[in-house]
């Protein structure tokens, strides 16, 4: 069992960086189950998961404010999710896949889930707004000598 824990957390934690390109067919089913047996409320777990835990690096530390307790609550909220998916909702997908993949099926299938709940964060107005302000500090003559255009 912890090797499935260990690869879902390795899952979810690369989907912040990339999504792996080498899913094979029994993994990109486990992902579909997974994001089809998901509902948003979820989901949204799963990315303050995501966000809880990379609070917890020290050059990040200061900018949050994420309690033990938080830390504990989420991580029991997402075991639960865990428990559900794997053990209820996408049982035949994820033997599957692990019989027919290896347990890297499980890390492709979670990061199918993780960049979803990622990508519904990254939709909202204000996470759009957040993330592009950034533009208002590069320099247009750069980015222009950079692209040709």
């Amino acid at each position: 069992m912890s090797t499935l824990i260990k690869s879902f957390s390795a899952a979810v934690i690369s989907t912040v960086l990339a999504a792996s390109a080498f899913a094979g067919p029994k993994a990109d089913a486990l992902g579909a189950c997974l994001a089809d047996s998901t509902t948003g409320k979820e989901r949204k777990e799963l990315a303050r998961w995501i966000f809880v835990g990379m609070s917890q690096h020290p050059e990040i530390k200061a900018l949050g404010n994420v309690k033990p307790a938080d830390m504990e609550a989420s991580s029991k909220a997402i075991a639960g999710i865990f428990g559900q998916l794997l053990g209820e909702r996408c049982t035949a997908q994820t033997k599957a896949a692990v019989q027919a993949e290896g347990n890297q099926a499980l890390e492709i299938g979670f990061g199918m889930l993780g960049q979803m709940a990622m990508q519904e964060l990254m939709a909202d107005y204000a996470v759009k707004g957040a993330l592009s302000d950034f533009q208002r500090y590069v320099d247009p003559a750069k980015v222009q000598a950079a692209t040709g255009r």
